[in-house]
């Protein structure tokens, strides 16, 4: 059995606003062996990135307790390294000095820390980019700087935030090739690995085992453990299989009684939050459902095909199910009844609809109760988001305000004056 090297106690992380406590993750338990890849997988506010900076010691969860090897941290940990999504290179050092600031920090003098960054660089292939600056580095090269610097401290537990997010595909692919390649040879000092990622073939091709997350609040939903041997490639059937498993679970299934659609600001019971997601990419999404032969589309094959991202299309079905116009499951989406009946309708009869569906959600009947009850039937931009800060933090009042905007215009239900910055009643 694997020596424990990392557990995550019943950690909650919470933050206050001037009237409410929102919950980022909730009561995560999580252990991490030694010898083991393990990634974490959700959709966007699921607190993936909260969690990794509680593993790192950068944050300090609101309840719950880290260990180590069976110790708790109470500062930094030690023994982890992170290598973020955003490269976090000094652009005025060069590729030797970016590593070299690392092992200066351990204490080693300025001679040791120049041979073992050149010993770094070469063990990730950079050897010959030594007096480079990050400007002359592709992504993909600038992330291995990354890595050699990560390496540097020669942490037990590696921890990584997106890693090969802000790559262009080749490069991501290379990069993932070379750490598999370092992780299975034993070529770094890391003892285990974990990461969060939204790709999940990405997860499937490099993990041993898959924690998966679902939001509002971050919670652990499921494990997978990954048990087919490297090399392991995207076409793969056993890859293609996990894949879909794990795209089944994060994008649920429809059930057969109503879809939770939340409380009103004020009432009691949690306010669900709109996805970020217009109405112009809602009508495409479901456009392209209602050109496949089949009618049924596969979960995990859509982001592919549609060229978007894995988050992206877990928002287009969350939005689409939650106007009741898509049926999940089994990893597979298909248009409704009534999803078909908006395909195909003209484009005042989509608006009709559409108007009725977003009526039935407590945030739009709430806004229009206000509206209707305000003098001149006019609210503030303001006014409104200070409303919805007693529910949501104030980046995601923000957005919810950008999606009242777009999905009420659209249904005719509410005009936006942008420059003075008011909400009316619509047509």
């Amino acid at each position: 059995m694997p020596v424990e090297l990392l557990e995550l106690r019943n950690i909650t992380q919470q933050y206050r606003s001037r009237e409410r406590v929102f919950t980022a993750v909730d009561n995560i338990n999580l252990k991490v062996g030694e010898g083991e890849y393990a990634t974490i997988v959700g959709p966007s506010g699921c607190g993936k990135s909260t969690l990794l900076r509680i593993v790192a010691g950068l944050q300090k969860p609101s309840s719950g307790q880290v260990l180590y090897r069976g110790e708790p941290i109470t500062g930094v940990n030690p023994h982890a390294a992170i290598v973020f999504q955003t490269f976090a290179l000094f652009p005025w050092l060069t590729v030797q000095q970016n590593v070299e600031v690392a092992l200066i920090a351990r204490g080693m003098s300025r001679r040791q820390a120049a041979e073992k960054a050149v010993e770094l660089l070469d063990r990730v292939g950079l050897d010959g980019f030594e007096t480079a600056y990050p400007r002359e580095l592709s992504g993909g090269m600038r992330q291995k700087v990354g890595f050699a610097r990560a390496m540097a401290v020669e942490p037990e537990l590696l921890c990584l935030d997106e890693p090969f997010s802000a790559l262009d595909v080749l490069s991501a692919e290379n990069l993932r090739r070379d750490l598999i390649e370092l992780w299975t040879s034993g070529a770094i000092p890391t003892r285990s690995i974990l990461m969060i990622t939204h790709n999940i073939e990405e997860a499937v091709t490099m993990s041993d085992r898959i924690i998966v997350m679902e939001k509002d609040p971050g919670r652990i939903v499921a494990e997978q453990k990954v048990n087919f041997p490297y090399p392991r490639y995207a076409k793969d059937p056993a890859v293609i299989q996990q894949v879909d498993t794990i795209y089944s679970i994060l994008a649920g299934q429809t059930q057969s009684e109503e879809v939770e659609l939340g409380a009103a600001p004020g009432e009691e019971g949690r306010m669900r939050a709109l996805p970020s997601i217009t109405v112009n990419e809602l009508i495409g999404f479901m456009e392209f459902l209602a050109e496949i032969p089949s009618g049924t589309a596969n979960v995990f094959e859509l982001p592919g095909e549609m060229h978007i991202s894995t988050d992206n299309l877990l928002r287009l079905t969350e939005a689409a199910e939650l106007l009741g116009f898509i049926t999940i499951a089994h990893g597979d989406v298909s248009l409704n009844p009534l999803g078909e009946t908006f395909v195909e309708a003209s484009i005042n009869v989509r608006k009709e609809i559409f108007a009725r569906r977003i009526l039935r959600l407590p945030l739009f009947s709430w806004v229009l109760q206000m509206l209707q009850n305000a003098e001149d039937r006019e609210l503030k931009w303001d006014d409104l988001r200070e409303a919805l800060e007693s529910e949501f933090t104030p980046r995601i009042a923000e957005k919810q305000l950008d999606i009242l905007v777009d999905w009420g215009r659209y249904a005719e239900l509410i005009s936006y004056d942008d420059r003075e910055e008011k909400f009316t009643l619509g047509i």
